[in-house]
């Protein structure tokens, strides 16, 4: 059945929950392999980068629990619909400390002007943020 048929509010009704729990799911899997030492395909570059925003005063043993933490919050409450303006905004606030990481840290983010393995990592989220957007543009229209 084609989209255009769809009534407007069952586009809004049934999608934009299935965008904001499968966002949740995915901040969550990534917050909670955040809590484990080298649980994360992330972590050697997300240290960095805390380091780096910290000016080295916040520990690694620290840093990386609090972020793990924070992304496994976040993605609860997008799952669960639950504190879900402050969960956005939290979540905003990461997504500005992990775009920001890519002038942070060009040397493993870029190489000759392309994006590095790590970069693309960073870049991906550029989905996550779109999706958060059309998100919190209907929480804010509720």
């Amino acid at each position: 059945m084609l989209l255009t048929s769809y009534p407007r509010h069952l586009l809004r009704d049934r999608f934009l929950p299935a965008l904001r729990i499968s966002v949740g799911v995915l901040y969550c899997w990534f917050g909670v392999l955040k809590l484990f030492p080298a649980g994360s395909p992330a972590e050697e570059i997300a240290a960095a980068a805390m380091t780096k925003l910290t000016g080295g005063q916040l520990p690694t043993t620290v840093s990386m629990p609090l972020l793990g933490t924070a992304e496994t919050l976040i993605g609860l409450a997008l799952v669960t619909g639950l504190l879900l303006r402050p969960a956005l905004m939290l979540f905003f606030g990461h997504m500005t400390g992990v775009f920001v990481t890519l002038a942070l840290l060009p040397g493993q983010m870029w190489h000759h002007g392309m994006p590095t393995l790590e970069g693309q990592y960073v870049l991906k989220n550029l989905v996550l943020v779109a999706a958060c957007l059309a998100v919190a543009s209907d929480e804010l229209t509720r």
